[in-house]
């Protein structure tokens, strides 16, 4: 008995054949269906169907110049794309809103200066149609080079030393923090710290600049110390401010992770919260409502944020210009303030 002959794959002829209708008209069809009319484009999905024809990705690639894939780009350390609660939701974001429009997501970690090296040669490969530049520092070349290859990109936030030359989609930063300052003087706060991010991202220049203008002729810059937007940097911090300003009696974090360190410490210093310090961060990550006492906080529309971006990207990648997309953050209030 003779072995059974593979089943040949289906082509793109038998799918026109199957519909009725030329090659290039499902050439057409398949490339985004440009200058096909409803009846045509209704006959040839019906024919993919029919025969189970699959796209060949790689084909499609040389006849469009694109792969269909899309980087998401993280310019930090590894670890913090495990231990920082946004990253990974704006990741499922982005691969949801993506998969909807049949792309794939590449994820990229550049935190180190030969990654970020490595990182530019894959994009400017054409590996990617574009790139999610998920977080961003003011001197880091990697912005010029993607600028220079003319790469398709979109930044989370505002890129310092880049604004206006990069499209972004952000959060209005200095009004979340002037709302979360507002919240907390309301409340009869009057000797309120801040644990700042970076100066060199916008979510740690733009927060403290809120910060700074609604408490006007209160601000006291021995209430500001510096983190990393992490737990042990929110901790490190908090105990500074204490050995500085014994009597403050409210501490605004830039995110939740360093809130979550600050409560640790006042712990430890015998302090309790609310009610000798009233805490607050920013973000509501998952974080916020899960910790004890659950966290006051801005939440930041992480979905809309991620959909904004990919639907930029996506335009820019087709030559659709588009302007910076701010979108407003909430104000969440819960026990710790």
């Amino acid at each position: 008995m003779e072995p059974s002959k593979p089943k040949r794959k289906p082509t793109i002829r038998d799918v026109a054949a199957a519909a009725g209708v030329s090659y290039g008209t499902v050439s057409r069809v398949i490339n985004g269906g440009h200058w096909v009319s409803d009846d045509a484009r209704s006959a040839v999905e019906a024919a993919i169907r029919a025969t189970g024809y699959t796209v060949s990705h790689a084909a499609r690639s040389l006849a469009t110049g694109r792969s269909d894939s899309i980087a998401f780009l993280l310019t930090e350390p590894h670890h913090l794309l495990f231990t920082d609660p946004t990253f990974a939701l704006l990741l499922r974001g982005a691969a949801e809103a993506l998969a909807q429009r049949s792309m794939t997501l590449v994820l990229l970690v550049a935190g180190t200066p030969a990654e970020r090296a490595n990182v530019a040669k894959f994009v400017r490969a054409g590996h990617v149609d574009g790139v999610l530049l998920i977080s961003s520092h003011e001197d880091d070349p990697l912005i010029d080079s993607l600028l220079d290859a003319k790469v398709p990109t979109v930044c989370c936030g505002l890129p310092l030393g880049h604004v206006g030359m990069v499209p972004a989609v952000s959060i209005d930063e200095a009004g979340s923090a002037r709302t979360m300052t507002r919240h907390l003087i309301d409340r009869g706060h009057r000797r309120i710290a801040m644990i700042a991010g970076p100066q060199d991202t916008p979510g740690g220049r733009y927060r403290l600049e809120g910060y700074r203008e609604e408490l006007g002729d209160a601000f006291d810059p021995a209430l500001v110390e510096a983190g990393d937007y992490g737990f042990e940097s929110g901790a490190t911090a908090m105990s500074a401010l204490l050995a500085r300003a014994p009597d403050l009696d409210a501490v605004f974090a830039a995110s939740d992770s360093m809130a979550a360190g600050a409560i640790a410490t006042l712990r430890r210093a015998g302090l309790r919260v609310p009610e000798d310090v009233a805490v607050a961060g920013f973000d509501d990550s998952g974080l916020a409502a899960q910790h004890e006492p659950p966290l006051t906080t801005m939440r930041q529309p992480w979905d809309r944020i991620s959909g904004e971006m990919v639907s930029l990207l996506v335009d820019q990648i087709h030559g659709v210009p588009h302007e910076d997309v701010t979108l407003p953050a909430s104000l969440v209030v819960r026990e710790s303030a």
